[in-house]
């Protein structure tokens, strides 16, 4: 089986991943997934446009060009290249050939991938570069660079792909083994799950096999310690926990992370705590939740609760573009500033990072205010949690531990990722946290 960009594309996400697609498989159930396919497409195809629309008048450009030498082809520039070499296929997004002034050098090949995302990542280079090793075999010569078009201002970033050459030959070869299999990879749950078309499946099979990786606070050294052992399964994880008895002079400090407790809380489906945790609420509790878009780095939406003598009020600020972060940051301290006494209660360090970022953005609030104080002494509730409450849940996400809890979601399958694909295309839903 030829190793294809797809399948180069899942492997450097997930060996299963990979697997999966060269079976023919087709994932279903993600919003996210869907929504990157088809962007990627849309993006695709505008960047085409706008790439031989820029193009001289006399420059020949030609679509899916045949099997002809492109050391010798005559057009300047070829969309939908399919490249062959060996095992090797590689659909080129587009390929441009620039001729060398000087005598007895041979026209530049330079292929060029688009990519939606304003940030480049490490895989949109490697991508960039089994195309250049591809059609490298291809045309029987070296190709050193290639293009990368991405981000709303389509910004072309030229990237040197033949320091790259070497990662892709190592990790073609594992693909090679991988397909050449019968048996699936060990199946791992990590962290492109949550935008992967297939992680309905390998979820409901980690479940099935009552998998380590289930754990998601478990790091892949710490599980290969845990195998290497003999240990593969939550199960088998939770019979080791031995509860001791700690020394006085710790007594002060903190219990580590057992992930045997947190093992043995799902197998007995109890709730388990380590010491004493506190949770001091001193001052008018402010409920914060915050959404944003991780590419841009844009924050859309503020959501907070505030709890009073009267009852509960609500706060959702929305910010249609990047221009609007300032306002709705402002509307947000202009509203803490009338409460009295404020005490912000978030969850994880989502938010954290969010009043960091405000505060180097627009100016942090006068050191005296009531915001400042407020912001500086915010409690984080998953710090209180971990390490001292073991729900007996996969992960201290916050939907699940809800669910333990007895509440539910109006979406069976709402997560995060949904509001901001509604502001990714323009929509944003306008709905009270």
């Amino acid at each position: 089986m030829n190793i294809t960009t797809s399948l180069f594309d899942a492997a450097l996400k997930c060996s299963t991943k990979c697997f999966l697609r060269s079976l023919g498989e087709t994932g279903k159930g993600n919003a996210y997934a869907n929504w990157v396919g088809n962007q990627t497409a849309s993006y695709r195809g505008t960047g085409i446009k706008g790439l031989t629309a820029g193009a001289a008048r006399d420059e020949l450009i030609v679509r899916a060009p045949g099997s002809e030498n492109l050391n010798t082809a005559e057009w300047r520039l070829a969309v939908d290249v399919m490249a062959h070499a060996q095992n090797l296929e590689s659909s080129l997004h587009a390929v441009e050939r620039v001729p060398v002034n000087a005598r007895g050098q041979p026209t530049q090949i330079i292929p060029i991938r688009f990519i939606f995302t304003n940030k480049l990542t490490r895989d949109d280079k490697l991508l960039l570069a089994f195309d250049g090793l591809v059609l490298s075999e291809m045309v029987g010569r070296e190709i050193n660079f290639g293009k990368i078009i991405h981000g709303d201002n389509y910004a072309a970033l030229k990237v040197r792909t033949s320091v790259l050459t070497s990662e892709v030959r190592k990790l073609t070869r594992k693909i090679a083994i991988l397909l050449s299999s019968n048996l699936p990879p060990d199946l791992v749950l990590n962290r492109h799950c949550a935008e992967c078309e297939f992680q309905a499946h390998c979820r409901r099979k980690a479940i099935e096999k009552d998998d380590l990786s289930l754990l998601s606070g478990m790091t892949e050294k710490e599980r290969k310690k845990f195998n290497s052992k003999g240990i593969f399964t939550v199960t088998q994880l939770s019979h080791t926990f031995r509860p001791r008895r700690r020394p006085k002079r710790l007594a002060a400090e903190r219990e580590k992370y057992h992930h045997s407790l947190k093992a043995l809380a799902i197998r007995e489906h109890k709730i388990h705590i380590v010491g004493s945790p506190e949770l001091k609420i001193e001052g008018t509790p402010v409920f914060l939740d915050v959404e944003g878009l991780p590419d841009p780095d844009f924050y859309y939406l503020i959501g907070f609760r505030i709890k009073t003598a009267e009852g509960i009020i609500h706060h959702s600020l929305w910010a249609d573009k990047a221009d609007e972060e300032e306002t709705i940051w402002t509307d947000f301290l202009s509203i803490l500033s009338e409460i009295e006494n404020p005490l912000l209660i978030h969850y994880g360090s989502f938010e954290t990072t969010f009043m960091k970022r405000m505060g180097e953005r627009y100016g942090e609030p006068l050191e005296s205010s009531v915001m400042a104080k407020a912001i500086e002494s915010a409690v984080n509730l998953l710090s209180v949690i971990f390490a001292q409450i073991y729900f007996p849940t996969f992960s201290n996400g916050l939907k699940e531990i809800a669910g333990h809890l007895g509440f539910a979601w109006s979406d069976p399958i709402a997560s995060g990722v949904q509001p901001s694909l509604g502001a990714m295309n323009g929509k944003l839903p306008r709905r009270p946290l």
